[in-house]
């Protein structure tokens, strides 16, 4: 197999158009190597885009003025939290009426209404808001996953956006599809959580009949020492449910930690009911009832689920 010819100086560290190229003297038999990847109409590129950026990047190439990106590709953008089912390789463009809705091999077009929405961009790259693109979530997702989206909007740690900002946006989505659910969710999301299994622990402690906990309520001991953050507290009974990740396990400082941690809000009468990824089904609604048991024997009055 004779070899490749060389690409001008760039072409192989980046996605390139095929205007480009030719412009710089490629010919049309060379961007139809093998060693080329097309991810999208009149688009070429030598590097795998293996990520969602270096796949909007190559997507922006081509892209017409007022084009944003939009829906869960800018929400993965973001950090948002979406459901795995909007975890797919086409990217989310919208277009603003009356401009056509965008078209093509890995793009999901949208048509977007006039006013109602901002625009902004990420890294260089046209989106719409942090808030834009939860409320376009509604469209396609439970108010679960939306919940879980808005907590990861308001996280603890470097926040996207605020509550206040974020029901700006429910109320600018007013007639569109999808807003009933926004309403609903927003209602359930909380400011400071630190991850998804976070909000679904509270979640599922919700449905389960249990009074609604505090997120990250923060535990001093008798100086005024902080010694622990409690993911899901009950602060009436001294009952706390955590989640506890996988790097709670595997990494020794966490570890270590997490002793110390445990052994403070012990000395400070605590019950903490440590959930982890192996409680599913029956399992999580077992140590969900010893959540409620830890309740009642604390003084809870509520009635069994």
């Amino acid at each position: 197999m004779r070899p490749h010819l060389p690409l001008p100086n760039g072409f192989a560290q980046r996605a390139f158009t095929t205007y480009e190229a030719l412009a710089e003297g490629v010919g049309a038999g060379r961007l139809r190597g093998r060693d080329l990847t097309r991810p999208f109409h009149g688009v070429r590129s030598a590097a795998a885009l293996l990520d969602l950026e270096a796949r909007c990047r190559a997507k922006m190439l081509t892209m017409r003025p007022g084009q944003v990106f939009s829906h869960a590709t800018a929400c993965r953008l973001f950090g948002i939290v979406v459901p795995s089912s909007h975890e797919v390789d086409e990217l989310d463009v919208a277009a603003f009426a009356p401009r056509p809705m965008p078209r093509g091999r890995g793009v999901r077009g949208h048509r977007l209404g006039a006013g109602g929405t901002c625009v902004g961009t990420w890294r260089g790259l046209p989106i719409v808001s942090p808030e834009d693109a939860w409320c376009q979530l509604a469209a396609t997702a439970t108010v679960r996953d939306l919940v879980v989206a808005g907590d990861s909007l308001l996280r603890r740690h470097e926040p996207l956006s605020t509550p206040k900002r974020l029901r700006a946006a429910v109320e600018r989505h007013a007639g569109r599809r999808g807003h009933r659910v926004l309403v609903t969710a927003l209602a359930a999301v909380r400011a400071g959580t630190d991850s998804p299994e976070e909000t679904r622990l509270r979640l599922d402690l919700v449905e389960y009949g249990l009074p609604e906990p505090i997120v990250n309520l923060p535990i001093f001991d008798e100086s005024g020492r902080l010694c622990a953050y409690g993911d899901t507290a009950y602060p009436e009974y001294k009952v706390l449910a955590e989640y506890d990740g996988e790097h709670h396990r595997t990494e020794d400082r966490q570890y270590a930690r997490d002793v110390d941690r445990l052994d403070d809000l012990a000395r400070l009468g605590w019950r903490v009911i440590r959930f982890t990824k192996r409680h599913r089904g029956r399992a999580r609604t077992l140590h969900l009832d010893r959540v409620r048991q830890a309740l009642i024997a604390r003084g809870w009055p509520g009635a069994a689920s």
